[in-house]
């Protein structure tokens, strides 16, 4: 802990980032295959900024002692794209409590002219609804906890852009 905490801010929140993303995209992931939760459209578009920032806040961790510059610069983006995955957790549990309409995805939409054809595709697709909650935990649902998980992410992550080495230096040469 020690050599971690003499990298500096940087290089603690972008490990921190890296090990709670990981976590939460591995949970989602064992939520779906393990658990028999099939994710809706909206879902899988919540998990992008974790296939994003799990590679990135790794990669930000061993640029730390060489590149700081350019790992900030990247740990600024992992921040401004759990700033967006919140966004998007905000409209899905808007339609997850019928706020506002939810994208075509989520309804099942087909795009074909053919009534019998059209009538077959709806008989063999499984939609999963997004305006519907599969799965809530302590009274929310799991777009409404990766809406929080998100937010910490990005709190965590901005604070390791914010703050400059050498503040945190002279914090502990006194």
């Amino acid at each position: 802990m020690t050599r971690l905490k003499a990298r500096g801010p940087l290089a603690i929140s972008s490990l921190l980032v890296c090990a709670i993303a990981l976590i939460t995209i591995l949970s989602a992931l064992a939520f779906e295959h393990i658990g028999g939760y099939p994710p809706c459209h909206l879902c899988l578009q919540e998990r992008y900024a974790y296939y994003f920032a799990v590679p990135a806040a790794a990669f930000v961790f061993g640029m730390t002692t060489n590149w700081a510059g350019l790992a900030r610069v990247l740990l600024g983006i992992v921040a401004l794209a759990f700033a967006i995955n919140v966004a998007v957790s905000v409209y899905h549990v808007g339609v997850e409590f019928k706020w506002w309409e939810g994208p075509a995805a989520c309804t099942g939409g087909a795009a074909s002219g053919d009534w019998q054809e059209l009538a077959e595709q709806l008989r063999q697709t499984s939609v999963v609804r997004c305006d519907e909650p599969a799965l809530t935990v302590l009274g929310l649902s799991l777009a409404a906890w990766n809406g929080i998980v998100s937010l910490i992410l990005m709190a965590i992550a901005g604070w390791g852009v914010a703050v400059t080495r050498s503040a945190s230096e002279e914090h502990y040469d006194l």
